[in-house]
């Protein structure tokens, strides 16, 4: 691992700020499976750089991605803090889908990180609770119904961030009409409807995104 603890020349500091804008547009568009050869490229700097900085992707990503997990925790932090219960539910679970839909690389960490990003690891284990008690807070609000859990809102994040990527070049905000219905159906009060903020996709846009490979 290269070591950071030693404050950074300016070049090489200039040096790894570049690699992390450029990693942070990468991971954003094409998620996580580009090189840190890749990166060194679109970054303008040597290969060689890209090494003295970071000794591989893994780490780059741990540097990169501790700061989105930390937007996810803030987020769910002013979600707690909000005394309306559902409101609060409502715009942590659509923040965090819009940030997924900003950027592929944080999907891919939230859904299927590997085991040896230890920080990412150690930062969803952080946020876990957070969520847990934004859903049980809606829960015993009578806003929620008592029958959901946050694992249930977990699958369907999971089920929405797939509908991003078949949609955002078509209709990026797509997935948003479908959040909504999906709030109508964990709502303990089923009468009040939420009204679809989005419009569906036409025959065309449905054949668009549904056999593209």
């Amino acid at each position: 691992m290269t070591d950071t603890s030693a404050p950074l020349r300016k070049d090489a500091a200039r040096n790894r700020q570049r690699l992390l804008d450029a990693a942070t547009e990468l991971f954003a568009t094409q998620g996580l499976g580009v090189t840190l050869n890749d990166i060194a490229h679109h970054a303008g700097v040597g290969v060689g750089t890209a090494y003295r900085r970071f000794a591989n992707k893994e780490e780059l990503i741990e540097a990169l991605f501790e700061e989105r997990f930390r937007e996810v925790a803030d987020a769910a932090q002013r979600a707690l803090a909000d005394p309306d219960a559902w409101t609060a539910f409502v715009t942590f679970f659509e923040r965090y889908l819009q940030m997924q839909l900003q950027d592929r690389g944080l999907t891919e960490l939230v859904t299927n990180a590997p085991v040896r990003h230890e920080k990412v690891n150690r930062m969803r284990t952080e946020i876990a609770p957070m969520i847990t008690e934004i859903v049980e807070r809606a829960k015993r609000d009578g806003h929620l119904r008592t029958d959901i859990e946050a694992t249930d809102i977990i699958f369907m994040t999971i089920g929405l961030t797939a509908v991003m990527d078949r949609t955002r070049q078509v209709a990026p905000d797509y997935y948003l009409r479908l959040f909504d219905v999906y709030l109508d159906g964990f709502r303990a009060e089923p009468s009040k409807r939420t009204a679809l903020r989005v419009p569906p996709l036409t025959v065309d846009q449905t054949h668009e995104v549904t056999t593209k490979s």
